[in-house]
């Protein structure tokens, strides 16, 4: 029973950020782009975008959890946390980040294939990610503690942007990309990391609330 609720508050508060992501996604991705062809991400639900759902492993998943709770617990519990891990070209699954600390690689010429997010203190968050051959996945979203995937793994296949919004406040983010390093970082509810357009992968990125 205890799962059944949890599982609705979850769809309520997908429906909720991505009617929300409707109403302001285009304007805010169109005033702050952070590359030369950023593009605003459809604001469409991840079931009817047609891919396939990624799921991170219950490994990572329990990670993540651990790690939010811990930066949480180190500052105040009603403080605002985001903690992340990528999965990268030959790498697989990375240890957890949090708070701006970087996640992928830079200087390897190594792809991000996805993202694994989860969150507390913001009131859920959405994301959403630019993929080869794919384009904007569609809006994935959870509830704070959720750990929310998106992106694929086992196809080879470069996330290009990625984008991010939270329930309350804003989010900010910072993408590393394939030829020109570090873009501008970019912040707002939603924001834009990386480029579309461009076949360009994202090798890094960064996110903070």
């Amino acid at each position: 029973m205890k799962k059944t609720i949890g599982r609705t508050m979850g769809v309520i508060l997908g429906l909720a950020l991505a009617s929300t992501l409707g109403a302001t996604g285009v304007a805010e991705a169109a005033a702050q782009p952070s590359g030369p062809a950023v593009a605003a991400a459809p604001a469409v639900s991840r079931a009817g975008a047609g891919g396939s759902v990624v799921e991170a492993p219950a490994a990572v998943v329990a990670e993540l959890k651990a790690a939010t709770s811990r930066a949480r617990g180190s500052l105040a519990p009603n403080a605002r946390v985001v903690c992340y891990a990528a999965h990268v070209q030959d790498i697989g699954w990375q240890p957890a980040v949090c708070g701006g600390n970087v996640a992928g690689t830079t200087g390897q010429s190594r792809q991000m294939e996805a993202l694994a997010i989860s969150t507390s203190g913001v009131g859920g968050v959405c994301a959403n990610a630019h993929l080869a051959d794919i384009g904007w996945q569609g809006w994935a979203c959870g509830r704070d503690g959720d750990v929310v995937t998106v992106g694929t793994t086992g196809q080879s296949r470069r996330m290009e942007a990625l984008g991010v919004q939270v329930g309350t406040g804003s989010v900010g983010a910072q993408a590393h990309v394939e030829g020109y390093g570090w873009l501008a970082s970019v912040g707002g509810n939603p924001v834009y990391a990386g480029t579309t357009g461009q076949s360009r992968r994202m090798e890094a990125v960064r996110v903070w609330v």
